[in-house]
């Protein structure tokens, strides 16, 4: 019996676009995901022989505005201290002086960010819901109880990841973070308008703004729709947020979420979240 060898051809290599200084990690063409900074792609890890998310960022293209790039560079040093099961893992990082681009490797969620994956499966029992929201706070608890205290900042479900094979959700994207000292306290205004809390508007809070997020990504888990997704401005979902007018979807007559029988009736969800937001004002 002949053995074949299982080293391929040269022209049957990885299709990779390109590899880190170490080789270790190789990028594939397939984009993830992009924002406004940065480029998500698909890569590869052959010393583990795992997937990785490869997230790509021009410098160039923010030249004229060194905050980004200092932000960027921030999210890469907290990320790289960070190690918690429901907190997107870093591996390595490096900036590409020749192409002039910020590099760096992280755990990638095969299915996505929770919004895209919630739309996929709009049948999702109050189980799955509340085994979802249980590890996003595992995850904040573990960001709100380190020394120095993490404040995220800009939750929202497409900052939160999942593994839907084994329901496994993580928290990423902390682009706007703030690690405060033992006051807990800090006062620059940034996040998604529609999650944010309104301290946040008055530039005075503490990590507390988080769990108002919380209670938002909450209830787009439930009604699959974004909060405050009447309003057309930013303008007006501010006076809203800051005269304590909840969003429409808190008042949606039903909700299918395959619980029993798919139906959750209007008073016992609006008594759901009326508890939920009471908790949230009196803290």
């Amino acid at each position: 019996m002949t053995c074949e060898s299982l080293d391929p051809p040269e022209g049957d290599k990885e299709p990779f676009e390109e590899l880190d200084p170490t080789a270790r990690f190789g990028r594939y063409p397939d984009l993830l995901g992009a924002g406004a900074v940065k480029r998500v792609y698909r890569a590869f890890d052959q010393e583990e022989g795992r997937e990785v998310a490869w997230n790509q960022v021009k410098l160039k293209n923010f030249s004229q505005d060194p905050s980004v790039i200092d932000r960027l560079v921030k999210e890469v040093q907290l990320l790289s201290k960070l190690r918690n099961n429901n907190i997107i893992t870093l591996y390595h990082v490096w900036r590409d002086v020749e192409h002039n681009t910020l590099n760096f490797i992280t755990e990638i969620c095969t299915s996505g960010n929770l919004r895209e994956y919630r739309k996929k499966h709009r049948h999702v029992s109050i189980r799955a819901l509340k085994k979802w929201s249980k590890q996003v706070l595992k995850g904040l608890e573990y960001l709100h109880t380190l020394e120095p205290c993490v404040i995220h900042r800009d939750l929202n479900c497409s900052n939160i990841f999942i593994n839907g094979n084994v329901g496994e959700v993580k928290i990423g994207d902390f682009g706007l973070a703030a690690i405060v000292g033992k006051s807990h306290v800090a006062h620059s205004i940034l996040g998604t308008p529609e999650y944010m809390a309104p301290e946040l508007y008055e530039e005075d809070y503490t990590e507390v703004v988080d769990i108002y997020s919380f209670g938002m990504c909450l209830l787009e888990m439930v009604t699959m729709e974004i909060p405050y997704c009447e309003c057309d401005s930013i303008a007006k979902i501010y006076k809203k947020v800051t005269t304590g007018i909840k969003p429409r979807s808190f008042d949606k007559q039903l909700i299918t979420v395959g619980f029993n029988d798919g139906i959750i009736p209007e008073q016992d969800l609006n008594r759901k979240l009326e508890m939920h937001f009471s908790v949230l004002s009196e803290s």
